[in-house]
C-alpha cells in the first residue's frame, strides 16, 4: 500500500460526511414547524386514494356481508373425512356424489353433496338450524331444519364455495369453506 495523499472520499471529488448536518434531521416536522404528524398523511392518503381508485360499491357490501357472518362465538368445526381425498374411486362410476364429514369435539356433522342437492345428518341426533353459507352469489344463505334424528336436506346443491354454520342447543359451529 501506498499513500498518495488522497483518502476514500477525496479520490472521488467528495467531502466527508459532517454529523452535524444529519443531527437537525432527526426530528421530522411538518410545515407548520410543529412535530409532523402520521394521522394528517394517513387521512390524506386516503382520500386521495378514494378519489383516484375508489372501492366499487358491491366489493364493498361483499366485505361488510362477509363481516356480518362471523360469529364470535362460533367453534370451527374441522373436515375430518372428504370422499374426494380419501375415500377409493370406482372405476367406471360418474357423477359420484361427494361426502364429507365435519368434526367439533363431541358433534360431528355428515354431508352429502350431489348435483340435486344436499342431504347429511347431525351427530347426535338433535334438532339444528343449518345454514349454507354460499359465498358472494347469495345475498342470504339458504336455511334448513334438522329433525328430531337430526336429518336435513336440500334440493338446492351449493355453487362455488361454501360453508355450513349449524346452530344446535345454544351453541355455534362453523364449517370450513370448500368448493361444490
Amino acid at each position: 500500500m501506498h499513500d498518495d495523499g488522497l483518502d476514500a472520499f477525496g479520490a472521488f471529488g467528495q467531502e466527508p460526511f459532517d454529523d452535524e448536518e444529519f443531527d437537525d434531521q432527526g426530528d421530522e416536522q411538518g410545515e407548520d414547524g410543529g412535530e409532523f404528524d402520521d394521522g394528517l398523511l394517513e387521512e390524506e392518503l386516503r382520500q386521495a386514494a378514494a378519489i383516484l381508485d375508489p372501492v366499487p360499491a358491491e366489493l364493498r357490501q361483499l366485505a361488510m356481508d362477509a363481516y356480518a357472518l362471523y360469529d364470535l362465538d362460533a367453534r370451527l368445526a374441522e373436515l375430518t373425512f372428504d370422499s374426494l381425498v380419501d375415500a377409493t374411486p370406482v372405476r367406471g362410476a360418474t357423477d359420484v356424489p361427494r361426502m364429507l364429514t365435519f368434526t367439533a369435539g363431541d358433534l360431528s356433522i355428515d354431508v352429502e353433496v350431489t348435483s340435486e342437492g344436499l342431504m347429511g345428518q347431525v351427530m347426535p341426533p338433535q334438532p339444528a338450524g343449518i345454514e349454507v353459507l354460499n359465498g358472494p352469489q347469495a345475498l342470504r344463505p339458504t336455511t334448513l331444519m334438522a329433525d328430531a334424528m337430526g336429518r336435513f336436506t336440500s334440493d338446492a346443491p351449493p355453487s362455488g364455495p361454501f360453508a355450513l354454520r349449524l346452530r344446535a342447543g345454544g351453541e355455534v359451529v362453523v364449517t370450513e369453506w370448500l368448493r361444490a
